[in-house]
Formats: C-alpha cells, sequence, structure tokens
C-alpha cells in the first residue's frame, strides 16, 4: 500500500510540473505585412537579441525573450522596407503589432 501511494504522489507532482511550465500564451511577437508577397523575412531586435521569420501568406511570428524591440521587414522590390520602433515585450505575451502595409 505504501508503494502504490508513493507512485501517486509522484506521478501528481509530475503532472504538477508539466502543467505548471503550460500556461497557454508564449512571449512573442506576431504579424501580417500586405500584399502577402511584399516581404519574405522579418528580424525582431532588442539589445541582445535577434530572431528571424519567414513571411508566409503575408504573416510572420518570433519567440522571444522579454525586451524592447524593433522589428524591420525585407521588402522585395517594388516596395520598401518598413521599420516597427519600440515594440514592448512583456514575459508571457503575445504582441500582435497587426497590419504593416508596405509601400511603394
Amino acid at each position: 500500500m505504501k508503494r502504490f501511494n508513493f507512485i501517486v504522489v509522484v506521478v501528481l507532482l509530475l503532472a504538477l510540473v508539466m502543467f505548471s511550465f503550460r500556461n497557454g500564451v508564449q512571449t512573442s511577437i506576431v504579424g501580417r505585412v500586405s500584399p502577402v508577397d511584399g516581404a519574405v523575412s522579418a528580424r525582431a531586435i532588442a539589445a541582445k537579441d535577434t530572431a528571424f521569420s519567414k513571411i508566409v501568406n503575408g504573416g510572420f511570428s518570433f519567440s522571444v525573450k522579454p525586451g524592447v524591440y524593433q522589428v524591420l521587414i525585407d521588402a522585395v522590390r517594388p516596395y520598401k522596407d518598413a521599420v516597427l520602433e519600440n515594440i514592448n515585450v512583456k514575459e508571457d505575451q503575445a504582441v500582435d503589432v497587426g497590419e504593416i502595409i508596405l509601400q511603394k
């Protein structure tokens, strides 16, 4: 009986640890570009961190650490690159920068 109780306690502790790391929100930056074929990649740059993302069907997403980021959209001709400044990301927060309309 003691062995059974021990196993139950271990299983419960493992389950608790696993679920404590899954809160459903990832620290990230997401957004879209328009037109959808106007850019192929994006970068998120903070003081010590850089993240890269391919743009697929107009959308991009970065998994980042908390901090203040600059997002750079690498456009293709005839469109111009775009820059977003001061994107403040906090722990367990998904920041949606919305739709970025590329200029010619």
